[in-house]
């Protein structure tokens, strides 16, 4: 059976940890508050957006899920045999397996910034799928990935599920893009979930679970900022606000001060927060088959075939170095 191959470029933990906080203290205390999306998810967070994921109202991941299923025999035929697969912020490499089994790559190569988490998947992995060459890589998605020797003239093919381009401002989503093709070079590709504009009814509920599991889940991101910066926001004082802005068609995520309050951090950044004033957490845009594909054109990339369920609220689409 194959081993897994783990690479590591990461810093030190205590680096990298000053870094995180470093990054919390700009946000918190810039002229218009933000925390980065990926501070939702410390352990807490993670099982939050496990239950969102099987909320009623929050379609992308299930919907996601049954694309990948229903298509894989589709999606291997357009990817084409004996690819090296590459999956950007592969987390717990879940969707992933929906098309190993029929796609059979050469070498699957998941890459996440959490380095015990992602070896320990990968290692289940490879006993699942022993025919597959498992290489994971523990470093930021968007890092100069190398392609073990073995396989460097394989055709790359990047997976990127989970509708996460669409958390990038438009500029950012290109510049990813750009990053994708420049990766997997000439005979590459790009497998993408990407999420379709609806109605603002339906995204709007996406967001506003009635059980308020989503809530929780925005403010975990205070919580696991107080932790990071042994801060004591009072995370009672603030409220979850999320809504579809159809001008920039996107969904919003902010945390909104009710009341006029300040911290003091680490003893040097004291941070104010005034009533109603809002900490954006997270933006999610939505795309159509069209707009979409002519940013990736833009980057390079030359849309081949894609995948839409039976309501049009989810898209997987498939794209090719032009």
């Amino acid at each position: 059976m194959n081993q897994v191959v783990a690479t590591t470029e990461l810093n030190t933990v205590f680096e990298e940890c000053l870094i995180l906080k470093q990054e919390l203290i700009d946000g918190l205390c810039a002229k218009e508050k933000y925390i980065n999306p990926k501070f939702f998810y410390d352990e807490m967070g993670s099982q939050l957006f496990e239950k969102i994921m099987q909320l009623p109202e929050y379609y992308p991941s299930r919907t996601e899920m049954s694309l990948l299923e229903k298509y894989k025999h589709e999606i291997a035929e357009a990817l084409g045999e004996n690819i090296v697969l590459i999956e950007p912020g592969a987390g717990n490499c879940e969707k992933v397996q929906c098309i190993l089994q029929t796609l059979k790559p050469k070498c699957y190569m998941p890459i996440d910034i959490s380095a015990g988490f992602l070896f320990e998947c990968a290692r289940k992995l490879q006993t699942k799928f022993p025919f597959i060459k498992i290489h994971a890589v523990a470093d930021d998605m968007k890092a100069k990935v190398e392609i073990p020797d073995a396989f460097k003239n394989n055709n790359k093919v990047i997976f990127y599920p989970g509708s996460t381009i669409g958390n990038y401002k438009p500029n950012e989503a290109l510049d990813f893009l750009e990053h994708v093709k420049d990766l997997v070079g000439k005979g590459g590709g790009l497998l993408i979930g990407v999420d379709l504009q609806k109605d603002k009814e339906i995204l709007d509920a996406a967001y506003n679970d009635e059980h308020g599991i989503t809530a929780l889940f925005n403010l975990n991101a205070l919580k696991h900022a107080n932790k990071l910066l042994d801060c004591k926001i009072d995370t009672n004082l603030f409220e979850h606000v999320a809504f579809y802005n159809e001008d920039q068609c996107r969904i919003e995520m902010h945390l909104e001060s009710k009341t006029e309050h300040a911290y003091n951090i680490d003893n040097v950044s004291r941070v104010c927060f005034s009533e109603f004033e809002r900490i954006h957490t997270e933006y999610s845009y939505k795309y159509t088959i069209e707009s979409f594909s002519n940013m990736a054109e833009k980057a390079g990339l030359k849309l081949e075939k894609y995948w839409i369920d039976d309501n049009e609220l989810f898209s997987v689409q498939y794209y090719k170095v032009g």
